[in-house]
């Protein structure tokens, strides 16, 4: 291991192979692995006029790939889920050129992973060390202003600050399986909710089930023609309702079927034979994930129960440790998803702009952390006291 590190930096994953890709992946991570981050590519959600080009940074050690990050070169900050459009309106107003930037993510993802692979067995120090060099080049060659590593773990963050980013906090409304004895069933988890919190739940979910739906869970591969073709226009649906942007393609919803429906987890509801509302989520190792729901009826309640409570349902029968529902959405608190810190970092050429976010994000940092607090405060758990006086409806 005493060969030096080689740093390149693709403007294609497939100048890289799945497998020595994934090999870097870490094991509850779907979204940073090859295959998805290819049919983003593939399908032209990413590239050309999308605003994200894909400049992916490689380190080998002689042949072997032990480490890498997704990185796409920006003129936009769409699609990001982390906000920094004031960061960008300050700057044009101060005559700073914000764009183009860099973003280390997952497109259209705003979900918690590693942004800094490195291969499992690989001392972690020097790869990482390697990865941010590569970020560093790719800022300097192309120009950019910033650079911004978007939903990464903490401990990434620590790595990220002690070579000069500045940390981000957010939140987003994550369910926790309970330790250190999981849940038994979904029975189970209500009974940790308070006597009031836990009626209601039952009663959103009777009310979803009796407006003559037939409800169901299926995995990708139990999925047909009519599912997929639901999937994908559900999405586009459910965009042009709220008059969102319909960032991905209908390709790649496509070429998800085709190379990672594996990982792929939905939730629907039929009228008949037909997919009427559903849910488009991912799984792997002990997490899953929800990322796109869409209904072509409106029914009370049905929101809730393909959303949350289903998948919450087979996480307790899977014995996951976490489910992740997406951004915002405070109606998840009574439901059982707590708010959970979330967090970036940043890199900011200009001086003067740097020291202005920094004081920004001091100021952020504690209304981000009181404002957890007080939801958390107000979520349907019970605690220890009340545990004790509370019985069972």
């Amino acid at each position: 291991m005493t060969e030096q590190l080689r740093i390149q930096v693709l403007t294609s994953l497939a100048d890289v192979t799945a497998q020595v890709w994934n090999a870097c992946v870490p094991e509850d991570d779907p979204f940073t692995e090859h295959a998805f981050l290819a049919a983003l590519e593939r399908s032209g959600s990413v590239g050309g006029t999308t605003g994200w080009l894909p400049r992916f940074v490689v380190v080998s050690r002689g042949d072997e790939v032990v480490g890498g990050a997704p990185v796409y070169l920006k003129d936009n900050s769409y699609g990001e889920y982390i906000f920094d459009w004031g960061w960008a309106g300050g700057a044009e107003q101060a005559g700073i050129a914000y764009y183009p930037k860099l973003v280390v993510a997952v497109p259209f993802t705003p979900a918690t992973g590693s942004r800094l692979l490195v291969k499992a067995g690989e001392p972690r120090g020097p790869v990482v060390a390697a990865l941010i060099a590569g970020l560093r080049a790719i800022a300097e060659a192309e120009e950019v202003s910033s650079i911004h590593v978007l939903f990464c773990p903490p401990d990434e963050v620590q790595e990220l600050t002690a070579a000069g980013f500045r940390s981000r906090y957010s939140f987003q409304f994550h369910w926790q399986n309970r330790t250190p004895a999981p849940y038994a069933h979904f029975d189970d988890f209500l009974q940790a909710f308070r006597s009031e919190n836990r009626k209601q739940v039952r009663k959103e979910r009777r009310t979803a089930q009796s407006h003559g739906l037939t409800l169901t869970t299926l995995e990708g591969p139990e999925m047909g023609d009519a599912e997929w073709r639901a999937v994908a226009n559900l999405y586009d649906e459910n965009a042009d309702k709220h008059g969102a942007i319909t960032y991905l393609t209908p390709s790649f919803f496509e070429i998800l079927r085709q190379t990672y429906a594996h990982r792929v987890v939905t939730t629907f509801a039929y009228q008949g034979s037909t997919p009427v509302a559903g849910t488009l989520n991912f799984q792997k190792g002990r997490h899953i994930y929800g990322r796109y729901w869409g209904a072509e009826v409106e029914r009370p309640m049905l929101h809730f129960e393909l959303c949350y409570y289903q998948l919450i349902e087979r996480a307790i029968a899977q014995g996951l440790v976490r489910f992740e529902a997406g951004a915002q959405g405070e109606h998840k608190l009574k439901r059982g998803l707590m708010p959970t810190l979330t967090h970036s970092a940043h890199w900011i050429r200009h001086p003067g702009l740097d020291r202005a976010v920094a004081g920004f994000l001091s100021h952020e940092a504690h209304a981000v952390k009181a404002r957890v607090e007080q939801y958390a405060q107000h979520g349907p758990y019970q605690r220890a006291e009340e545990a004790k006086a509370d019985t069972p409806p």
